[in-house]
């Protein structure tokens, strides 16, 4: 099974972008981004730190409806 890779919260957006979600707007410290049928909250906690793995799971499976394969081609 992939493993996902500790990212940064800004690549994790980078990545979300090029596949289709726009950012549509931040809320304190949580980016909320938007593709056709899903919405997808980035928490932005410290600029460069990375995004725990468990959020991050829950990003990429439950909220964007990714496979991990996938997310890391991206």
């Amino acid at each position: 099974m992939p493993r996902l890779n500790p990212l940064s919260a800004k690549k994790v957006i980078k990545k979300l972008e090029s596949i289709g979600f726009i950012k549509t707007h931040q809320r304190g410290s949580h980016v909320y981004l938007k593709n056709a049928d899903k919405i997808v909250t980035v928490p932005l906690h410290g600029g460069n730190k990375d995004v725990p793995i468990g959020t991050l799971h829950n990003i990429v499976v439950k909220q964007a409806n990714l496979s991990i394969e996938k997310f890391n081609n991206l």
